[in-house]
């Protein structure tokens, strides 16, 4: 008798804890989607400044350099308020390697309409694929161990195309990176949603990473194009 006066407990304590969980996914969503907001306006308004400066572009080395610096410091403190400065500092260094490539977009003949066409294809791409993971709901969770062997495949396929200088070669990587990023979206919010990321700082910077990477490879394949 005591033990069919549980069952009804226990399916109760089933349903609050899983109401529970996805109350908080979706608080760590609308926070993730609220800083990547800000963070996306305070690296364009960094990138426009660049541009309007016609600041040069630090290298590869330097851009490395701070991007894993302030990267990891943004993972040592993700948990505490200073953690949104990291964010901001992270995000505005990107903004600003990406100045240069922009101003050089710019100048090239229908540079205007290049850079516009990646931004409107980068929103596109980038709000499709997140209301596809919202709303299905599906586990993209078995994308991750691809996601990762591509990404490592297509970042040693950079640095052989920094010395080689092969435009075949480096138009199949802007391809290839394009396709990676849109899977890393899809990961990345499903990761999210089921609870696989509980910290919306980093759940930020992931999909700000796959957002600028996303961006830059659709402006250069559309700036090869167009020079075709």
């Amino acid at each position: 008798m005591s033990s069919l006066q549980n069952v009804p407990v226990t399916n109760d304590a089933a349903i609050d804890a899983g109401q529970s969980a996805a109350i908080s996914a979706n608080r760590v969503l609308r926070n993730t989607y609220m800083l990547l907001s800000m963070t996306l306006a305070f690296s364009a308004l960094v990138a426009g400044v660049s541009v309007a400066l016609k600041l040069p572009h630090p290298g590869i080395i330097i851009t490395l350099i701070g991007y894993f610096g302030l990267l990891f410091l943004t993972m040592k403190l993700r948990s505490s308020v200073w953690g949104l400065a990291s964010v901001f500092a992270l995000t505005g260094f990107m903004g600003y390697t990406l100045g240069p490539i922009i101003g050089h977009y710019l100048n090239m003949p229908n540079g205007t309409q290049t850079v516009m066409t990646a931004m409107g294809g980068t929103a596109v791409i980038f709000l499709g694929l997140s209301m596809y993971a919202i709303t299905t709901r599906k586990d993209f969770s078995f994308m991750g161990g691809f996601l990762m062997v591509g990404m490592l495949v297509a970042f040693a396929a950079s640095l052989a195309g920094i010395f080689l200088q092969i435009p075949a070669l480096s138009l199949a990587i802007s391809a290839a990176m394009v396709l990676l990023m849109s899977g890393f979206i899809l990961f990345e919010t499903s990761n999210i949603i089921h609870g696989g990321e509980t910290n919306y700082v980093m759940a930020t910077v992931s999909l700000f990473v796959s957002i600028f990477n996303l961006f830059t490879s659709l402006l250069h394949l559309l700036g090869i194009t167009s020079n075709d």
